[in-house]
């Protein structure tokens, strides 16, 4: 199973052909972000192209009509011919019935555009709980998920440790990660690399590399990897400057190296 590691544009300045061209000199294979605007569509399809860049498509609920923004995004996400798109889906706060609904819907467009969707594990939406993505994952056995622990951790306050049944299922149906380390009062550590962190880091890696090892033994041909930590905001930041604690590009690398020496032991 081959690993592959993409690139977020979330949080990242650069002009787009920058971006692209030291993502590639970094050993990105891909790039993950939402579908971009009118205006840079060409020149974003013309340089996944000259780069050989898979792209992984974001997209995120949101109105009064979630099913019906979620087809028109997922469509229109569908058009870059996506590797998955990964969606952040309906909203918290909605009973088991609503979200049912919701998925069952989007279980259809999934089918019709033909394109995996991988539903993140986000706060804020319906899937914000390891318990509320459980009954869910029960309830649609087809229904995927783009791992994110690192928002339980938030939520729960705690690195998991009495939710390892509802962990097992999710990991079951894990088909791409998101590597950022979370810890029990949010949902980014300033720096992984930190030995402050060493615990944290050592059990998200242990979540990925569980999923790694169902979807070598289901036969998966590739697994796919963003290590996306997050811009200020996400990352902690100085009191009165809101300057980064730490350089996102070089955390971001650091924590792509080190998942690929733990996959390498695979």
């Amino acid at each position: 199973m081959q690993l592959k590691m993409f690139v977020s544009r979330w949080g990242m300045s650069d002009p787009l052909p920058q971006l692209f061209a030291k993502s590639a000199e970094a050993g990105y294979e891909g790039m993950e972000c939402g579908a971009p605007d009118e205006s840079e569509e060409a020149q974003f399809r013309a340089l996944l192209k000259e780069h050989r860049f898979d792209y992984i498509a974001q997209i995120h609920s949101s109105g009064d009509d979630l099913i019906a923004d979620f087809r028109r995004k997922a469509e229109r996400a569908a058009s870059f011919a996506p590797t998955i798109i990964v969606s952040h889906s309906s909203r918290h706060g909605l009973s088991f019935d609503e979200n049912r609904r919701f998925f069952e819907k989007a279980l259809l467009v999934e089918r019709e555009i033909g394109i995996p969707i991988a539903h993140e594990t986000h706060r804020g939406r319906a899937m914000f709980t390891p318990w509320t993505t459980a009954e869910l994952l029960r309830e649609f056995p087809e229904l995927y998920i783009a791992a994110d622990f690192s928002h339980w951790c938030n939520v729960c306050e705690s690195l998991l440790d009495d939710q390892k049944a509802h962990l097992d299922l999710a990991i079951s149906r894990a088909i791409h990660i998101h590597g950022r380390v979370g810890h029990r009062e949010g949902p980014q550590v300033s720096d992984p690399s930190a030995p402050e962190y060493a615990e944290e880091l050592r059990v998200h890696l242990g979540w990925w590399m569980d999923i790694a090892r169902r979807r070598r033994e289901d036969g998966t041909a590739e697994l796919t990897f963003n290590p996306e930590f997050g811009p200020p905001g996400y990352m902690p930041t100085l009191p009165h400057t809101r300057q980064p604690l730490a350089d996102l590009w070089k955390v971001r690398l650091w924590m792509k190296r080190r998942f690929e020496q733990e996959y390498a032991n695979l």
